[in-house]
């Protein structure tokens, strides 16, 4: 089986991280999104039907199979905190950084030297 790897935008901001995944043809029931220990884990498993195994194919070129992405966020949020959205098989995610995680961030200064 192929393995699916979707590909990840992750942008930041000074109090989120938002990330958007493409899942084409990946259903919302077979998405899982859970975050543990300041990592945020994306699995998914698309499967083939039994009805389409009955053809006999000349040409298969749709993928099926299973990924597993994990992204370090650096922080652990509130998960109440966390929106996201599933739609037209693009994942969205907005996780809002924690006001300790934020009050952490120190601007380095840079002489000219």
């Amino acid at each position: 089986q192929d393995r699916m790897m979707p590909a990840l935008d992750i942008s930041e901001t000074a109090d989120a991280i938002e990330i958007t995944a493409e899942l084409p043809g990946v259903k919302e029931s077979d998405l899982d999104v859970s975050i543990s220990d300041g990592v945020l884990v994306l699995k998914a498993e698309k499967t083939e039907s039994t009805d389409e195994k009955k053809k006999d194919y000349h040409l298969v070129e749709r993928r099926y199979g299973s990924f597993r992405r994990s992204v370090p966020l650096g922080f652990d949020p509130d998960t109440s905190k966390v929106k996201a959205a599933f739609k037209d098989g693009v994942l969205t995610l907005k996780i809002e950084k924690p006001a300790e995680t934020i009050a952490k961030t120190k601007k380095i200064a840079i002489s000219k030297s």
